[in-house]
């Protein structure tokens, strides 16, 4: 641990990982960003459910699947254009972050509402509409965590597990 004029610091490791006010701030907005267009795809999520199983009589996990997938298409572009508009430009990234979109959160949200909605329905005894909300919401910080980190990440590099190293710690200590 470094020491500076007697004051015990953090180690480095450490002091990068702590989040400044202005940061706090930043990822407060996106979640409500994330929450706005989150809210928006259940409304297509539900629309779609509800029609293709009152509708069209099909059996409600296969219209859920359907009905997550609209809503994955319609929050990818409100999360392109909004929640994470300052990451990423570009025709080719837009088409790389659509496919690691629907393949992170996708496959995610695919099998969690499926899984959560039949759950929900069969040991619960819900609605399947009402069964589908309560699913909708156990994975949301999941797929808000996966959009994050994997799709729309900040080194504008979809799908990567390299990420641009910070030299905060060298920054510091350098007085810039």
């Amino acid at each position: 641990m470094a020491e500076t004029r007697g004051a015990p610091q953090l180690p480095d490791r450490l002091r990068r990982r702590s989040v400044r006010p202005r940061e706090l701030v930043r990822r407060l907005r996106r979640w409500l960003a994330f929450n706005a267009v989150g809210t928006m795809g259940v409304a297509v999520q539900l629309t779609v459910l509800m029609s293709l199983t009152e509708a069209l009589d099909l059996n409600y996990l296969f219209a859920t699947v359907l009905a997550v997938e609209s809503a994955i298409l319609h929050n990818f572009v409100w999360h392109e254009h909004w929640t994470w508009q300052d990451r990423g430009r570009g025709i080719h990234g837009r088409w790389t972050r659509l496919a690691w979109f629907n393949l992170v959160t996708g496959a995610l949200s695919i099998s969690s509402n499926v899984v959560f909605t039949a759950l929900y329905v069969n040991t619960l005894g819900v609605h399947y509409a009402i069964a589908n909300l309560m699913a909708i919401a156990t994975c949301s910080l999941l797929t808000f965590v996966a959009s994050d980190r994997f799709v729309f990440r900040a080194d504008g590099n979809p799908g990567s597990g390299k990420r641009k190293r910070r030299r905060i710690g060298a920054e510091q200590e350098a007085g810039t």
